[in-house]
């Protein structure tokens, strides 16, 4: 892709030019001459044909998690956590090893520790890590999708933003089948301390054991709010919520 410079920004189609406005700026590609009936039917296309179903499945993938969990994603993704997660789905896909060429899913590789673990620690807002934000050891129990976080002292432990009050911490177990594209999410009761010098012993219980056929993913969230009059408000921005995958099984 090409980027507009100058004073003038242009927007729309100018001959073979199509101009446009994207997150990395003013933009500018030109129209391609193949033609879709070609690329879907012509043998040698066929290598496209491949990629092409190949990226839909990552990207279809990706989709599922982030709707199995979009209540959380509302207040702590980043502007490109789509392009980010089906970036990690394709590598996951190509692990299947038992699939042909253009047939290679996630869901077959998933099962692979090798695969899990590119899952594992994936944060959906790049502004805040996980790490970043939390300086206290947390302890993931698979078997119940409890999230224990021993002598919490906010205060000290958590990186907060300016004019933050007090920090809600959230955890939950999903079950996502990625064959199947069906999923189960279940939340813990959110946690909600002021930020000052207390210590709290955080336990995280998600309210049932996620159900399903598919991989078990344990997320925790961190997010921010303001006291005014007794009452909380959300920080606008989210630039300081962190919501990561803690644990794959």
């Amino acid at each position: 892709m090409a980027q507009q410079k100058g004073i003038i920004k242009i927007k729309g189609t100018v001959g073979d030019l199509t101009f446009y406005k994207s997150q990395d700026g003013y933009l500018v590609k030109e129209k391609t001459s193949l033609d879709a009936d070609r690329i879907a039917t012509d043998p040698a296309f066929a290598r496209t044909r491949e990629n092409g179903a190949e990226f839909g499945e990552a990207a279809h993938s990706s989709k599922t998690l982030r709707d199995a969990i979009r209540p959380m994603l509302l207040t702590s993704a980043d502007g490109r956590v789509t392009s980010r997660l089906t970036k990690v789905m394709s590598s996951i896909r190509k692990l299947d090893t038992t699939s042909v060429r253009g047939k290679r899913t996630v869901g077959t590789a998933i099962i692979l520790a090798t695969a899990q673990s590119l899952l594992q620690g994936f944060n959906f807002n790049k502004k805040a890590i996980l790490g970043a934000v939390l300086f206290k050891p947390y302890v993931v129990t698979p078997a119940t999708g409890v999230i224990n976080i021993a002598n919490l002292v906010p205060i000290n432990d958590v990186a907060y933003p300016l004019g933050a009050t007090h920090v809600t911490l959230t955890g939950a177990w999903a079950n996502v089948d990625f064959t199947s594209k069906i999923s189960n999410v279940q939340y813990s009761t959110p946690l909600n301390l002021p930020i000052d010098a207390t210590s709290s012993n955080v336990t995280l219980t998600p309210a049932a054991p996620a159900v399903g056929t598919g991989t078990n993913l344990f997320f925790l969230q961190i997010e921010f709010f303001q006291q005014v009059n007794a009452v909380q408000y959300t920080l606008n921005n989210g630039a300081y919520n962190a919501l990561a995958i803690v644990q794959v099984a």
